[in-house]
């Protein structure tokens, strides 16, 4: 069943949104070479904690950390570790909060220091597909739009998309209905309505589609070990127009700050 959100709930659900995206934006200063995942876990957990959220990952079906972590090849919930980041690596950082009772989520995918050309064509790919799915979400459409337009759009470029895991309806619950795949056909899937919100996050392959799950039952990779990227916004349906809950905007300032 999908549940639609009244405005107010919307409303609430920005705040939500609004600490993960700084939460992000707090990360992205330290996103350099040396730096361990686990301490950026730790920055996210203290930061959280101290604007009044909840880390809805960590305990999450036993899951052990309050951030996903996806290092080159791996594509979804990765565990933050010792690991240090080096130069050339990418890092995908996926995190759901819950303030006031309802959750946002976000990924975003870092390069760590000078990236080779060719994955930065695969970051930059997938974040313009991202935003291709938010243009899909629209009255009159139903999910199946969305995915085919990422599929579409990425395919085209040379690029796979992984079939196993989904972007999905939120709220109350980290994981709601309905499932929004990021391959398909238009006209197919749920009516997009008033109310209706969604976390789209396209996973894109440099190589093969197909992946495989480690032996610790969360970290999936892809099973060449071809790198894949990974964005996502959580978007909300009102008054007819689609509404980013989440924002880059923190992480780009920092970003760019690092660039001058």
């Amino acid at each position: 069943m999908i549940y639609l959100k009244t405005p107010r709930e919307i409303e609430i659900m920005k705040s939500s949104c609004d600490l993960l995206s700084r939460t992000m934006g707090e990360l992205a200063k330290w996103i350099q070479p040396g730096v361990t995942t686990m301490k950026l876990e730790m920055i996210a957990r203290e930061f959280i904690g101290d604007n009044g959220g909840r880390p809805a990952c960590l305990g999450y079906s036993g899951f052990p950390a309050a951030l996903c972590i996806e290092v080159n090849e791996t594509v979804v919930h990765g565990f933050p570790s010792n690991y240090s980041l080096r130069e050339g690596d990418i890092v995908g950082i996926d995190s759901v909060v819950e303030k006031d009772g309802y959750n946002g989520d976000m990924c975003y995918t870092f390069p760590v220091g000078e990236v080779d050309q060719k994955t930065m064509h695969l970051l930059r790919t997938t974040k313009e597909a991202l935003y291709v799915g938010i243009d899909a979400f629209k009255i009159g459409n139903r999910i199946g739009h969305i995915s085919n337009a990422i599929q579409t759009y990425c395919e085209k470029r040379g690029y796979t998309l992984v079939r196993e895991m989904t972007g999905h309806g939120i709220g109350k619950s980290m994981h709601e209905s309905p499932e929004v795949p990021n391959y398909g056909r238009p006209g197919i899937g749920p009516l997009i309505k008033n109310g209706m919100v969604i976390a789209i996050e396209p996973m894109v392959n440099m190589g093969s589609r197909n992946i495989v799950i480690e032996s610790d039952g969360w970290t999936c990779r892809t099973r060449d070990r071809k790198p894949s990227a990974h964005f996502e916004h959580t978007v909300a349906m009102l008054d007819d127009k689609a509404q980013i809950l989440t924002t880059f905007e923190y992480i780009e300032e920092v970003l760019k700050e690092r660039a001058i």
